[in-house]
């Protein structure tokens, strides 16, 4: 997402939470900053950065490990309404699994956030199959499993989908597809 929209407007600004490896920091460290739901002053920063509308499309990268303390500190903050207060539109992406920490968390997600905010992404590689049906919503945005030849050139730190993009030129080539 944060090259799509590099790519896309010029710039970008991602938030790494999810610190554990791999970390979007290690991907794209020229426009991602780590951040911290910890404490209040780590929140501060984050949200302070993140309701400011300047134009500037902004990502997080939020791990399991600070899921329920972020989207509780946006519950108890009114993220969703200052956000859209000050003309900033949230949307969550969220990966769909089958195991039941990704069950609880969508449920979750689905009290918490308007509908019209989340978005569920079926990516074939981590979820072989049918999406479960109670993920199965309105909004579903399909990726297809990368053959296994372009996922280990994927994978690799170095590979700027954006830098690619740019230079390749010829469109037939199945990264570029």
């Amino acid at each position: 997402m944060s090259e799509f929209l590099l790519l896309k407007n010029g710039t970008a600004l991602s938030f790494d939470i999810n610190l554990k490896e791999p970390s979007l920091v290690d991907y794209l460290p020229n426009i991602t900053e780590t951040a911290d739901v910890i404490d209040t002053y780590g929140k501060m920063q984050l949200m302070d950065r993140l309701i400011l509308h300047d134009r500037v499309a902004k990502v997080i990268d939020l791990g399991f490990h600070a899921f329920d303390e972020f989207f509780k500190m946006c519950e108890e903050i009114g993220f969703i309404k200052e956000a859209l207060r000050r003309r900033v539109a949230p949307v969550i992406l969220f990966v769909a699994g089958t195991d039941r920490a990704s069950s609880r968390s969508y449920e979750m997600l689905r009290w918490r956030i308007p509908p019209w905010a989340l978005i569920t992404v079926h990516n074939e590689f981590m979820l072989r199959g049918e999406l479960p049906e109670a993920m199965d919503g309105a909004r579903v945005l399909r990726f297809s499993a990368l053959p296994v030849f372009l996922k280990t050139y994927v994978d690799r730190l170095s590979l700027s989908f954006t830098g690619y993009l740019r230079k390749e030129k010829d469109t037939s080539t199945e990264l570029h597809q």
